[in-house]
């Protein structure tokens, strides 16, 4: 999705570092997290974004994001692999949607 998004993240209370479990269920569809460093999400930054998705469960702190996106995700954390591959399953799915939600909008608003 290269060609509509850049995609960062960030975390209301983000570990130190991307678990090792993570890091082999991404790499089993040949996404490298390893060198991913978690973030704290930052309330003011968030205006800088066009669209901000929300995968916690919880509310975000200070002013709600002008495009914010709500997922509801199962956090596999310490569960068994089969958890880890549903969840990636489940993101890898959405993630499309909204790319080809996106690419869809964008080629109304492109000239003919």
């Amino acid at each position: 999705g290269s060609d509509v998004l850049i995609a960062t993240s960030a975390g209301l209370s983000p570990v130190t570092m991307v678990m090792p479990e993570t890091v082999a269920i991404m790499k089993a569809i040949n996404v490298d997290v390893s060198r991913h460093v978690p973030s704290m999400y930052e309330p003011l930054s968030a205006s800088y974004y066009d669209i901000v998705v929300n995968m916690s469960g919880y509310k975000l702190p200070g002013k709600a994001p002008k495009n914010l996106i709500e997922w509801k995700i199962e956090d596999p954390y310490q569960r068994p692999e089969a958890i880890y591959e549903r969840v990636r399953q489940d993101l890898e799915h959405k993630v499309m949607q909204l790319i080809l939600s996106l690419r869809k909008s964008q080629k109304k608003l492109a000239p003919r």
